[in-house]
């Protein structure tokens, strides 16, 4: 798995600090660590980016970034609006292999969720993960409405040929609801993927060192962690 391509299920779900975990792992499991972020939007050219914020939770890791839009729309929009040339995913599929050659794993973040528009021919992040051939970790949110957009992603990625290679719950609150707690067991049969963690709501703002023992805590084998997804379950569905 030299690629990694991280989508989320829409924007505010947890992405940035699940590709932070998931490098973090990584790291510790002794892989060199590349993190490319295909287009960032929001964010002033002097003001740090997702990019960024992997690098600074996670060590030290190649830190990418194609594209920087100032608003905080779809990239196709964004760039539109800024008379930018906008990302094409032919681009993000390049620099992600030229990465992978230098690196153990190559981490893929979009932006927003898998279909947001890249450029305005509609590429989106699906089709440079198609490009690379690369398997795709859906971010979700925990609680109510979590169930839809999540089989949706995963029906869409299914219907391009492409292998969700899990879910992981990018902000799982401390005192779940019980929309949270049944999502547990609803999440993997709604998606055909497995549940490959829940990553605490709130660790962005521990110490760097701090996030980086914790992390393999929160993410499954599959991702080089400890998390045990049915141990979780027991302890935390009703």
């Amino acid at each position: 798995m030299p690629v990694l391509v991280i989508t989320g299920t829409g924007t505010e779900v947890g992405k940035t600090v699940v590709t932070a975990a998931v490098a973090a792992t990584a790291l510790a499991a002794g892989r060199s660590v590349a993190v490319l972020k295909a287009a960032q939007t929001g964010v002033r050219q002097d003001e740090p980016g997702d990019a960024d914020e992997v690098a600074r939770l996670a060590g030290t890791v190649t830190a990418a970034e194609l594209a920087r839009y100032p608003e905080p729309l779809a990239p196709a929009t964004a760039a539109l609006r800024a008379g930018r040339a906008p990302v094409h995913p032919h681009a993000v599929a390049e620099a992600a292999a030229k990465l992978a050659t230098e690196h153990d794993l190559v981490l893929v973040e979009g932006a927003g969720g898998l279909l947001v528009r890249f450029d305005a021919a509609g590429g989106t992040l699906a089709d440079a993960a198609r490009l690379l051939a690369a398997p795709v970790l859906v971010v979700a949110s925990a609680g109510l409405g979590t169930l839809n957009t999540t089989e949706l992603t995963a029906r869409e990625l299914r219907a391009r040929r492409l292998e969700p290679l899990g879910i992981v719950i990018g902000s799982w609150p401390t005192a779940p609801d019980l929309a949270s707690r049944c999502n547990l067991a609803d999440l993997p049969d709604v998606s055909g993927a497995p549940l490959l963690g829940a990553v605490p709501a709130g660790v962005a703002a521990l110490t760097p060192a701090d996030f980086r023992a914790s992390a393999p805590r929160w993410l499954a084998p599959r991702l080089d962690g400890t998390w045990d997804a049915e141990a979780f379950r027991a302890r935390e569905a009703p």
